[in-house]
């Protein structure tokens, strides 16, 4: 991914209406976003730009995500959110 649409993925993850998912969204961004193949980057960034209302319930678990590379990165940020920093 190049510098400005890295950028403008930044934007996206930090710039929510929901402050959960701002926290959420740019730290995985920031922890675990490099480490992606550019498959999983692909679905992380249609996941950034999903509303608020469709996005925090399958991030916070009361619904279920139906689409198996979503629901692989959503898993990712269910992770990414409870790990204490080092």
């Amino acid at each position: 991914m190049d510098h400005d649409a890295l950028n403008r993925l930044q934007w996206r993850c930090t710039r929510r209406a929901l402050l959960e998912l701002d926290l959420i969204l740019g730290k995985f961004l920031v922890e675990d976003f490099p480490k992606l193949n550019d498959a999983q980057a692909e679905v992380f960034a249609v996941l950034a730009d999903m509303e608020d209302h469709d996005l925090w319930p399958m991030v916070n678990g009361t619904e279920v995500c139906e689409d198996a590379q979503q629901a692989e990165i959503i898993a990712m940020l269910r992770k990414s959110e409870v790990r204490r920093p080092q």
